[in-house]
């Protein structure tokens, strides 16, 4: 349970993170004494309480709160004057933001209970939103969204943000809206189901794209990211998407990250996708790729930090692709059916790799003694092939490493008299569990945000 807590925390973290990148930075608030003394209308300040009422009845916002909400507003709820347009004159003020759900101790907004519901004046009475955020806050009995949403709703929308919301249930197609100005769509964790609509191409202003760990199903519409030209961040990962992965995902050349993990494509991976020369973090483990091997186009995305294809039965032999990639830190190539001996100069040219995982292949020959000169490995795991001949790794680094070198499953390796052979790791790779963004996470972090503010 710990683990898991950390590895919510961790992906949390990450979408906090690209909120901050992606976000363009807010106005500096007005200092008190030039700022217009005008009050939030009667109608909305009734429908901020109504929409605080129903994610916690428990809490008395209209006693704790009974004057001007924009004046002295509860935490997580955000409001700004509307100006006029020709002598810059303040005219109204209104809310234009909602941040719902503890987070921690340093984001205090509104803690949702567990029978949290969702008003529907959420989608009609704030004109002027530019920012939802929901976290945590349908976790109980199951809540629909509503069967439609109105088209003026979220004409000024820049992030829509639901996460983890398992009992919120409904079709994902009623979320997208008009929304000429949205660059954060984030809606993962949540019960959302049916098809990823194609109308989410006609949002050209999104800089993410996250429907991850959701029930969504059917195939990617080619035209449904084909326009997105600002696109930075794509994920459909933890679906049961299916088919093959359109070719048009290689239009998208200013991404940086692209998960497409834990579906049901098939076919081949587009080679299209090599023209993603900007891309950072690249994730198309356990689908079902078919048998055309490790794609060469790999060597062609000099900017690469992590690659996971783990599960897909790919075939073949690892490929010399390495020289170009000389800044990956991380590599899951687990159950893709590969053969042949392990190239030295995936240790040799890559000399910032901390996770490798070749485990449940059918590789064979020595591991080359490049790999025990990994300065930066965290976690090594080569169980279930065919390896043969000492092992490379001194004490020291395996006394570094620990149970993260994992080499169980290959009967004819063999290790030192001083050595003992390392533990069992368990029984499926840390590659093929892993729901946390970023395998080696700081440095990838890091090297997603240099590659965001370039």
């Amino acid at each position: 349970m710990a683990s898991s807590r950390t590895t919510l925390s961790l992906l949390l973290l990450f979408f906090l993170f690209t909120a901050t990148i992606i976000t363009t930075q807010q106005n500096e608030d007005d200092d008190d004494s030039s700022s217009p003394q005008l009050a939030l209308d009667p109608s909305e300040q009734e429908a901020v309480y109504r929409v605080l009422d129903s994610v916690n009845s428990a809490i008395s916002w209209r006693t704790i709160f009974s004057d001007d909400l924009c004046a002295s507003p509860p935490e997580g709820v955000v409001c700004d004057y509307l100006f006029a347009s020709q002598n810059g004159v303040a005219t109204s003020v209104h809310v234009t933001e909602f941040h719902l759900g503890y987070v921690s101790d340093y984001t205090q907004n509104p803690p949702c209970s567990s029978n949290s519901t969702l008003d529907p004046l959420l989608f009609t009475s704030f004109k002027h939103l530019r920012k939802l955020f929901f976290y945590k806050c349908f976790t109980g009995a199951r809540v629909s969204l509503p069967e439609t949403i109105p088209e003026d709703f979220g004409s000024v929308l820049e992030e829509l943000v639901f996460i983890d919301n398992p009992s919120l249930v409904g079709e994902i197609s009623v979320m997208i809206g008009n929304f000429t100005k949205l660059r954060r769509l984030v809606l993962t964790g949540n019960g959302f189901h049916g098809s990823i609509p194609g109308r989410i191409g006609d949002l050209v202003s999104l800089e993410e794209v996250t429907l991850s760990r959701n029930s969504l199903s059917g195939g990617i519409p080619p035209n449904a990211t084909s326009r997105l030209k600002n696109l930075k961040v794509l994920d459909f990962s933890h679906n049961f998407l299916n088919g093959k992965a359109p070719d048009s995902i290689g239009d998208l050349t200013e991404l940086l990250k692209l998960d497409l993990s834990f579906n049901e494509f098939t076919g081949e991976i587009p080679s299209d996708v090599g023209k993603l020369k900007k891309l950072v973090f690249l994730d198309f483990s356990y689908n079902r790729f078919g048998n055309f091997g490790v794609p060469l186009f790999l060597a062609e995305m000099p900017r690469l930090r992590e690659v996971h294809l783990s599960g897909n039965k790919l075939g073949g032999r690892i490929p010399e692709i390495w020289k170009n990639l000389k800044d990956i830190s991380g590599i899951g190539f687990s159950r893709m059916g590969l053969q042949g001996n392990i190239p030295a100069s995936m240790a040799s040219s890559l000399k910032n790799l901390c996770f490798l995982a070749l485990d449940n292949n059918n590789l064979d020959g020595q591991i080359p003694e490049e790999f025990g000169r990994l300065d930066f490995a965290r976690e090594i795991n080569l169980e279930n092939n065919n390896l043969i001949g000492y092992v490379p790794f001194s004490d020291s680094f395996r006394d570094r490493i620990g149970r993260k070198l994992k080499l169980s499953g290959n009967p004819s390796l063999h290790y030192s008299k001083r050595s003992d052979p390392p533990l069992a790791g368990p029984a499926l790779s840390s590659s093929a569990t892993r729901v946390f963004t970023f395998v080696c996470f700081p440095a990838a972090l890091l090297a997603l945000y240099i590659s965001m503010k370039q």
